[in-house]
């Protein structure tokens, strides 16, 4: 199970690529040229900011997870948890949606996620200009806060397992999965950008995630049954 878990989150990570090169790529672009015109040192200060990131993801995951694990039997155990997982499938077709370009409802759940950002924005740019690639994790790892429906939609999912570790493990394949994309930066980052808004690659990780979605609305309504 979790083993399937962790994949699942890779696989919604990689169908995201897009969406992440849209929010993300800029730093990205920016931290790889920061320290000096040494590729070497350009391409450490990249990697330690997505390792940053992916850390915030999965003690987001952790963290969250373990929460609502205590919640749940103080709302009354196992009909709660499916009642999330419910929230989570819905989520995850607000994705599916949000990918596929069809509505954009998803945005709404970024906006609200911007109280908590302006309160930790600060913190992130205390790291900027980069003056060491060792810097660059601490930098990823604040900005991975930003409000970002992608994340929040997987974080649901992994909120939902009411497993600390299931959480932490969902969303480290989550953030692993976007890894490839973020390490693409300049020309290669372009060319994947535009393979990824394809209207086939679009409507294809949207239909898969609905798919997902509708699968465990299938399964949490037959435990309700």
């Amino acid at each position: 199970m979790l083993i399937n878990d962790f994949f699942s989150a890779f696989l919604i990570g990689i169908l995201g690529a897009g969406h992440c090169i849209g929010m993300c790529s800029g730093i990205a672009s920016a931290l790889s040229f920061s320290i000096s015109p040494t590729q070497k040192n350009g391409l450490l200060s990249l990697l330690l900011y997505n390792l940053g990131r992916i850390s915030s993801y999965s003690l987001a995951g952790f963290i969250f997870a373990a929460s609502s694990s205590v919640l749940i039997i103080w709302m009354g155990g196992k009909e709660s948890l499916i009642y999330l997982r419910i929230f989570a499938a819905i989520m995850m077709l607000l994705l599916a949606f949000y990918i596929a370009r069809l509505w954009n409802g998803l945005l709404i759940v970024e906006r609200a996620g911007q109280f908590i950002w302006r309160f930790i924005k600060p913190l992130a740019q205390y790291f900027l200009p980069l003056k060491h690639p060792i810097l660059a994790f601490p930098l990823g790892f604040f900005w991975g806060w930003l409000p970002c429906g992608l994340v929040y939609s997987t974080l649901v999912w992994a909120i939902s397992t009411a497993d600390a570790v299931n959480g932490l493990l969902i969303m480290l394949g989550f953030g692993l999965g976007t890894l490839p994309a973020m390490m693409l930066v300049g020309t290669l980052s372009h060319r994947l950008k535009t393979i990824l808004n394809k209207q086939w690659f679009r409507y294809s990780s949207g239909l898969i995630l609905a798919l997902f979605a509708l699968q465990t609305l299938y399964i949490a309504f037959k435990q309700l049954s």
